[in-house]
């Protein structure tokens, strides 16, 4: 199986960076619920494959509290047919998470950089926004 971190980064001339999640899965319910099956912090990527299988990002996002409801919220809010997933120790783990996943993969669909949880002074980790 051909991972994204393996494939070479031809425009760039490098490795691609790491999501680190489980999937790619469809983006449907019953899916979601065989998959993600904790109620939990929680970090997903949503895109689609290219013509070569590889799984290309188009959004990255994060829930705080139940990343398995999150994604439900996508199934009717978004034209990616495929999601993947992992869980997230803490909300702050999960911030910082798709703070990294957003600078790595600078995925098309997220038009600003992830918002802190109000009440936090968290930082982004790569850029200290």
């Amino acid at each position: 199986m051909l991972l994204i971190a393996d494939i070479w980064n031809k425009n760039k001339g490098e490795i691609m960076p790491k999501l680190n999640m489980q999937g790619p899965f469809n983006l449907n319910e019953n899916t979601i619920d065989e998959e993600v099956t904790k109620t939990s912090a929680g970090n997903y990527a949503l895109g689609r494959k290219d013509d070569d299988g590889i799984f290309m990002v188009s959004y990255v996002g994060r829930s705080d509290s139940d990343v398995n409801d999150r994604l439900k919220y996508w199934i009717e809010n978004s034209k990616r047919p495929l999601f993947k997933f992992s869980y997230a120790a803490s909300p702050k783990d999960a911030f910082e998470k798709e703070c990294q996943n957003y600078h790595d993969f600078e995925p098309p669909d997220n038009d600003v950089h992830p918002d802190k949880p109000s009440g936090s002074n968290w930082k982004c980790p790569v850029c200290e926004e």
